[in-house]
């Protein structure tokens, strides 16, 4: 069992079934949230609520953030305010999603979720409000209900806790504060019921795990390779999303490591998974490491991320090895294969993970610029330096030099000195490898025949 397995899995197997919840209130002087840690935008939409008459709670990730002494990235509220009466409120309101229906107040770029306290489902079939597929997906779920009603339908118990602005107290209906302090993720429920409400709760409990660093429950755990395959029905739209947020946290690596423990990754990336081995060591997973790393390190450095690249990169070596396949079989020269399996590794994708065209559109400049540059003879190195997504495409390159060495190491080698030359020391390195070109090159031999006779000049050209 791999360490990565040891983490996720915890002794205590118990789950929190829905029926067994049991509110603690915990007074605002029992617990260490502040006002001061909440964001401004926040405490005035929770305010503004209290005052017109609802109830505003402060819930999910924030409060549980708070509680670990994290500084939250979103501050969510839950509310038994209609999204039509939240609207009524706030013009700065909108109203988004279909299966489950938000308001998002806007302030600028800052975005506060409000959500409607959710209810259970009703029995009746002509039931507008609610609909799941025959797997027991949720496909619509716009049923209200009180405080206690939404708490049983949180996801994880250390997300079910409320931070209440009429009294500064803290509403734990399922044990989140023990599983906080345990630093344990577990469903409220049963979990698989739980996951096949909602198969992406596999992937948040991963998530979770890594980014708090927390063990699995092994009740949680344990349905999660059999049930994994259903994420092939959630919409390739929303997975792109839930991709970004499982890859480009900061912890990308470790996340891939376990999401692949459990099959998940499989299921967002099969031609990717095509490439896995038991000993971790083919280029394509080398490749995922090296992304990822890199990934997790401009995160914590704040610096830009493309999910573009990132894509890019996974994805090279199912490519080139498609390319290479395509060629062998069809005949066609490698640069037609290459075009053709581009295209085919792309469409593919987007089936489990929805890609945005602007980004698989820099995918592919990404992906031809790999073949532009083993190619520097003339105005090419220049013409290639030139483009817009060199720089992507020459990281990329340095990537692959990592794995696979030698000639693409000195190409990377190559292409490293010709950015920091000046432009006569950029045109020394073109002559070199001109020179090189030239002497390799075959000289054509001129075929021999009779001679030409000249044309004799008519008296008009006289």
């Amino acid at each position: 069992m791999t360490s990565f397995c040891r983490k996720v899995l915890n002794r205590d197997s118990k789950t929190r079934a829905i029926e067994d919840l049991k509110l603690e209130v915990i007074p605002r002087k029992a617990h260490g949230i502040s006002r001061k840690g909440i964001s401004e935008n926040a405490l005035k939409v929770l305010y503004r609520l209290h005052k017109a008459g609802f109830e505003a709670y402060l819930v999910g990730g924030g409060v549980r953030d708070l509680l670990l002494g994290r500084e939250p990235k979103d501050f969510d509220i839950a509310t038994d305010a209609t999204p039509v009466e939240v609207k009524k409120l706030f013009r700065n309101c909108r109203l988004i999603g279909r299966r489950f229906r938000l308001a998002h107040i806007l302030f600028g770029r800052d975005v506060i979720e409000v959500a409607t306290f959710r209810g259970h489902h009703g029995k009746g079939e002509k039931d507008k409000q609610t609909a799941r597929s025959e797997d027991g997906m949720l496909l619509r779920d716009n049923v209200y209900g009180t405080i206690d009603e939404d708490a049983q339908r949180r996801d994880f118990t250390v997300n079910g806790l409320y931070y209440n602005i009429a009294d500064f107290s803290i509403r734990d209906y399922a044990g989140g504060l023990d599983d906080l302090n345990n630093r344990v993720i577990r469903l409220i429920g049963d979990p698989e019921t739980r996951y096949r409400e909602d198969p992406v709760r596999m992937l948040r409990a991963v998530r979770f795990a890594v980014k708090l660093d927390m063990t699995i429950n092994s009740a949680t755990a344990a349905p999660i390779v059999e049930l994994a395959p259903l994420l092939q029905d959630i919409p390739a739209a929303r997975m792109f999303e839930e991709s970004l947020k499982l890859l480009q946290s900061g912890q990308g690596f470790a996340t891939y490591q376990m999401l692949r423990e459990y099959n998940l990754f499989q299921q967002l990336f099969p031609a990717v998974a095509a490439h896995f081995t038991e000993t971790q060591t083919s280029q394509t997973e080398q490749m995922l490491e090296q992304v990822l790393r890199s990934t997790d390190k401009r995160v914590v450095n704040e610096q830009r991320i493309n999910p573009a690249f990132l894509f890019a990169a996974m994805l090279w070596y199912p490519l080139v090895t498609r390319a290479e396949e395509m060629a062998f079989e069809s005949g066609l020269s490698y640069y037609d294969a290459f075009m053709v399996a581009a295209s085919d590794i792309v469409d593919e994708q987007v089936k489990t993970i929805a890609i945005p065209r602007r980004f698989t559109a820099m995918i592919r400049e990404v992906w031809q610029l790999q073949m532009r540059m083993t190619r520097r003879t003339g105005a090419r190195a220049f013409k290639t330096l030139d483009e817009k997504k060199f720089r992507a495409a020459f990281d990329l390159l340095e990537m692959r030099g990592a794995v696979e060495g030698e000639e693409t190491e000195v190409l990377c080698a190559w292409w490293r000195d010709f950015q920091r030359a000046d432009q006569s020391g950029r045109q020394k390195m073109v002559r070199a490898i001109n020179k090189v070109h030239n002497t390799r090159k075959p000289k054509s031999r001129r075929r021999k025949g009779p001679p030409r006779r000249r044309k004799p000049q008519s008296n008009s050209d006289a």
